[in-house]
């Protein structure tokens, strides 16, 4: 059983699918880190939002993900629009 939905911003929806895409428990959502669960999310729902960027980001800290700080909101917004420009080409 995965422990995934015990973690700040996953529910069961977000669960299911971290699952589909091979990482299984918060240890592997941890050891895989934001950027990486996020891109593997994607190939299942290429138009994955910001906000379960922030999501993952605050599971993998153990905070709601509006308490995340301003640097790393902004780290992560860097990163998606990247992802979003690369997407594009």
């Amino acid at each position: 059983m995965s422990d995934l939905s015990q973690q700040p911003n996953i529910g069961k929806d977000t669960e299911s699918k971290l699952i589909s895409v091979g990482i299984r428990s918060y240890a592997e959502l941890k050891e895989a880190g934001t950027e990486q669960a996020f891109l593997r999310l994607q190939t299942l729902d290429p138009g994955a939002c910001i906000q379960l960027l922030y999501g993952l980001e605050g599971a993998i800290e153990g905070i709601p993900a509006n308490k995340l700080t301003v640097e790393k909101k902004q780290e992560l917004k860097d990163f998606y629009r990247m992802v979003k420009n690369y997407q594009k080409v």
